[in-house]
């Protein structure tokens, strides 16, 4: 059966190729974006899931591959090569040694994907402040779509079913990537916040930064009753170290201002009022009296710990706790957790990874691979500390987010490809330095040394 596709617009094609090979922060843009399409039904058990936002960031790696051949784009400097090469020999390590060889494979391609191809290629496509905004732009757009339905959700009875109620938002998502949601308000809030706080000052743009922050203000809400936990620690610890680096004084102002808002929200107009406080109690009871998903997530800590000790050296192999975790794991275990909505129903959900990223990496990669990923995670956000301008807080910002985040959680949904463009930006703040810059004139993706400083 043969398919008839339509004639593309030759002339319009013409032009949008070449703006992308002169500006490929397009297509990191549109990954984040696309990560709001909604992908329907999946078997999380699946080897492989394909999303649209991982064929853009795909495309943004194969477009920064035929720059680099065609000397378009500047070279990348050694200290970033030995610390994203390190990851790519970890992952082959742990491969080569692993317990199951084939299904690592497929494993080591993600790893490969999410930490280093897809970062660097983002690294190499932020030439400049306008590439960085255009980026941190779209995470807060792709915020405000997910927060829009996410609160509708909400206040409409729609959503995920939480505490017997479907009032959890879940944003376009669905109840099997119960996180996902919460994970690009969170991101959208602090690039928001971040971009805000870069305008205050003489020549600050007044009207964009009031955008920001209303912005900031407005997801607040569809964050908080996405009931997620770990995304309002995370955001907390993230939020705070953003306004320290900016302005201590300002910290305080934002804490008296979020605490009355709060009042008014919650204890003034009810908004959810059951459900936020409960879970924000629920916090302080998590070493004393833990809930079924708190226990459930010390017993895997502890299964990875014990697949860690029987594989020190290179770990079990990529995507081999699954298969380990039942005879590693202690009785009480749950076999899975509960979602349901209105489009699924009730389903239950396999744990299938230890939920917290550090742990992963320990019991399939062993002290190889943690040590690799210790070092760029360290050097990024070293590196993003000594800075303090605009775009650079926001790279501190996501990137405190995703490593406070990794205690309790790891890498996996619609949302994965959201980490390797934050590493991107962490990396582009934390080494400036990191490409060498090539001379004028040389290519019509021209960029000097001040459009390679943040």
């Amino acid at each position: 059966m043969a398919l008839t596709l339509p004639d593309l617009p030759r002339p319009a094609l013409r032009r949008a190729l070449p703006a992308l090979a002169d500006r490929p922060s397009l297509l990191a843009a549109a990954t984040v974006l696309l990560v709001c399409v909604p992908t329907g039904e999946k078997d999380v058990t699946a080897a492989v899931h394909v999303t649209a936002a991982d064929v853009a960031s795909l495309a943004l790696v194969a477009l920064t591959a035929l720059n680099l051949l065609r000397g378009r784009l500047p070279a990348i400097s050694r200290t970033t090569g030995v610390l994203f090469g390190a990851i790519v020999v970890a992952a082959a390590v742990a491969t080569a040694g692993s317990i199951d060889p084939a299904t690592s494979l497929t494993g080591f391609v993600r790893l490969t994907q999410v930490f280093v191809l897809v970062p660097v290629a983002v690294l190499c496509s932020l030439r400049d402040r306008t590439d960085q905004r255009l980026v941190l732009g779209s995470f807060v757009l792709a915020a405000l779509i997910q927060g829009v339905v996410g609160a509708n959700q909400y206040l409409t009875r729609t959503g995920a079913s939480y505490t017997g109620q479907p009032i959890r938002a879940v944003g376009t998502f669905g109840a099997l990537d119960i996180m996902a949601m919460s994970t690009v308000v969170s991101y959208g809030l602090l690039a928001a916040l971040a971009l805000a706080l870069g305008e205050r000052g003489p020549g600050g743009n007044a009207r964009l930064r009031r955008a920001m922050f209303a912005a900031a203000a407005f997801l607040a809400f569809p964050l908080a009753v996405s009931f997620s936990r770990g995304s309002w620690i995370a955001t907390g610890v993230a939020a705070t170290m953003l306004l320290l680096r900016a302005d201590a004084r300002l910290l305080v102002r934002s804490a008296v201002l979020g605490l009355a808002a709060a009042v008014v929200l919650i204890g003034g107009l009810g908004l959810g009022a059951s459900g936020v406080t409960e879970r924000l109690s629920s916090i302080g009871s998590v070493s004393a009296a833990p809930d079924q998903s708190v226990s459930d997530r010390y017993d895997l800590w502890a299964t990875a710990g014990r697949i860690w000790q029987d594989h020190p050296v290179h770990g079990a192999g990529p995507k081999a706790f699954p298969r380990l975790r039942d005879s590693h794991a202690p009785l009480r275990l749950s076999s899975g957790s509960d979602a349901a909505d209105s489009t699924i129903g009730f389903e239950r959900e396999p744990l299938l990874s230890p939920h917290n990223m550090y742990f992963l990496v320990l019991s399939e990669q062993g002290l190889i691979g943690i040590t690799a990923y210790a070092a760029l995670f360290l050097s990024l956000l070293l590196g993003c500390l000594r800075h303090r301008r605009g775009t650079v807080l926001a790279a501190l910002a996501l990137l405190t987010w995703v490593l406070v985040d990794f205690l309790y959680a790891d890498i996996g949904g619609t949302t994965t490809v959201l980490t390797s463009v934050v590493l991107g930006l962490a990396a582009r703040a934390a080494f400036p330095e990191a490409a060498r810059p090539e001379p004028k004139g040389h290519s019509g993706a021209d960029c000097d040394e001040r459009a390679m400083t943040l």
